[in-house]
């Protein structure tokens, strides 16, 4: 298993590129982010980095405590939305790399 570290910047990526390739499909921006986006990735990289629960889960989907305020949690699911089928046409490392972890963390939630 990989170490907190590694994990939590694992995480940051996944959720960085997600949130540019939804920037740029959605908001049209073809250099770096929007306003609105460059706040979501900003609040969900704080989140990210102060998780207390990173040692026991690989993403925040898997987790029981859903620390986003209300407002920021249905930005950010609406861009897991429309970028998670997309993800595998764009960065299909990350995106396998994420199915199989998911999966993996998935499987031993249902074994405990």
């Amino acid at each position: 298993m990989a170490d907190t570290t590694t994990k939590r910047q694992r995480e940051k990526e996944m959720v960085g590129q997600m949130i540019a390739l939804y920037c740029k499909k959605k908001h049209r921006c073809r250099e770096g982010l929007c306003p609105a986006c460059t706040a979501l990735r900003d609040y969900a990289f704080s989140r990210s980095d102060r998780c207390p629960f990173m040692e026991t889960k690989t993403f925040c989907s898997n987790c029981k405590v859903h620390c986003y305020q209300p407002q920021m949690r249905k930005q950010i699911r609406q861009v897991m939305r429309f970028c998670g089928p997309r993800m595998l046409f764009y960065h299909p490392v990350l995106a396998v790399r994420h199915l199989v972890e998911s999966r993996r963390e998935k499987k031993r939630m249902e074994e405990r």
